[in-house]
C-alpha cells in the first residue's frame, strides 16, 4: 500500500490531517517518506541547496566558522555542529577552507545532525577524505554541552512544517487535508472551536497565516544549547524576516513545482522560515539573538565576490561559470534576497562574524 494509500486510510477513520502532520509523514514516514528513502539532491535531483551552486558557499562559512571560534577566545576543545548536512558538500568545503586553521581542525569535534540513513550514507561518503571524521547523531538533544558548540543549519528551517490557519469572513479556520468522494486527497478548511494563538496583525477573509511548533522549537532547543555549552547557531534559509500572512507551502519534483498533494512521499515538501518566530523562541531561553541579513549581504560581508575574483584567477577559463554562480548565490533576484541569515548565541559579548556594528 503506498504512502497516499495509507494517508487517505487514516484520514477517513480519524478525520482531517493539520498540514504539519501531513508534510512530517511525507517527508518523514520510515517506509515512504522522502527523506527516508529518495532524497534526491542537486543539479538531476528534486531540488538544489547553495552549497551545491558553488563551493564558495561552503568555503565562507567554513571561514565564518574558524571567525567564531576565534572570536570565542580559541577553546582549545570545541563542538562543530551541521544540522541537516544533505549529501555532506557544505561541510567538505568548509573543512578545505578550515585549513587555513590548522589549530581549529586540531580541536574541533564534529558532529552532523542526521536522521536520515541514505543521506548518512551520502555524507560518509563525500567526507571520506576530509581532514574531520564526523559522528552523527539524530537530534539537537544529543549535543554536549561541556565544550563551546558552533553550529551551522542551513536550509533546515524550511523541512520544519508550520499549521495553516485562515481568517474566514465568519472567523478562523484551519486548512487541513481530507478525502474526497473519489478517495483523492483535498484541502478543506475546519473551524477552529478553541482558542489559539492569533497573529498580532491585520489580515483580510481568505488569507493564510502559517503557525509551527516545530520551528519555535527549534529556536528554543538552539537557544537552550548555546547557552548551555556558549557558541553560536548560524541559520541560513528561504523565508520571512518580519511577521506576515501568506501561504508558501510547495511541492518540488525535478526542479518544477507541483501540487503538494501529489505522489506523497515522492515529493520534497517545504514551507517558509519563519525568522522571528524562531529568533523570539531563542531569545526566551535567554539566549541573545542578531537580526536578519539578507543572504547577498551577509555574503558579501563575508568577501565572497574577492573569492569569486581568486577563483577567476586560477581558472580563467570559468570566469562566465564562477560569474553565474556568485549571481545565483548574491543576486536580488536569486537567492540574494529570498533567503536570509541569523545566529542565535550565547549570551556573553561575542560579536557575530557579519553583524559587526
Amino acid at each position: 500500500m503506498s504512502l497516499k494509500d495509507r494517508l487517505a486510510r487514516e484520514i477517513a477513520l480519524t478525520g482531517p490531517m493539520t498540514v504539519a502532520d501531513y508534510v512530517t509523514r511525507c517527508l518523514h514516514d520510515p517506509k515512504d517518506g522522502y527523506y527516508a528513502t529518495r532524497p534526491a539532491l542537486g543539479a538531476g535531483g528534486d531540488f538544489i541547496t547553495a552549497p551545491l551552486i558553488s563551493q564558495m558557499f561552503g568555503e565562507l562559512i567554513g571561514l565564518w566558522a574558524i571567525e567564531t571560534w576565534n572570536r570565542l577566545g580559541a577553546p582549545e576543545r570545541f563542538r562543530l555542529v551541521e544540522v541537516g548536512p544533505g549529501d555532506g558538500t557544505l561541510m567538505d568545503d568548509a573543512l578545505r577552507a578550515a585549513r587555513l586553521a590548522p589549530e581549529f581542525l586540531q580541536a574541533c569535534d564534529l558532529i552532523l545532525i542526521e536522521p536520515s540513513g541514505p543521506l548518512r550514507a551520502e555524507q560518509a561518503k563525500r567526507l571520506a577524505g576530509a581532514d574531520l571524521s564526523p559522528r552523527w547523531v539524530s537530534s539537537l538533544n544529543q549535543i554536549e554541552t561541556d565544550a563551546p558548540v558552533i553550529l551551522i543549519a542551513n536550509e533546515v528551517l524550511d523541512c520544519l512544517p508550520a499549521r495553516q490557519f485562515v481568517r474566514t469572513e465568519d472567523g478562523w479556520a484551519e486548512r487541513r487535508i481530507g478525502v474526497d468522494d473519489a478517495g483523492q486527497l483535498m484541502f478543506g478548511l475546519t473551524a477552529i472551536t478553541g482558542g489559539f494563538a492569533r497573529p498580532d496583525f491585520d489580515m483580510e477573509p481568505g488569507q493564510v497565516v502559517e503557525i509551527s511548533d516545530q520551528q519555535a522549537g527549534f529556536g528554543r532547543d538552539l537557544g537552550d544549547l548555546v547557552k548551555a555549552a556558549s557558541g553560536a547557531a548560524l541559520l541560513i534559509d528561504y523565508g520571512r524576516d518580519r511577521p506576515g500572512a501568506g501561504d508558501t507551502l510547495q511541492g518540488l519534483r525535478r526542479h518544477a513545482k507541483v501540487d503538494p498533494l501529489d505522489r506523497p512521499g515522492e515529493t520534497d515538501l517545504t514551507q517558509w522560515a519563519d525568522f522571528p518566530m524562531v529568533l523570539e523562541a531563542a531569545v526566551r531561553t535567554g539566549a541573545d539573538v542578531t537580526g536578519c541579513l539578507d543572504q547577498g549581504d551577509f555574503l558579501r560581508l563575508l568577501g565572497i565576490e574577492a573569492r569569486a575574483d581568486r577563483l577567476i584567477e586560477g581558472r580563467p577559463d570559468a570566469e562566465a561559470v564562477i560569474q553565474r554562480q556568485l549571481d545565483r548565490l548574491v543576486g536580488d533576484d536569486q537567492m540574494g534576497s529570498l533567503f536570509k541569515a541569523a545566529a542565535i548565541f550565547s549570551p556573553r559579548k561575542l560579536v557575530v562574524p557579519g553583524w559587526e556594528e
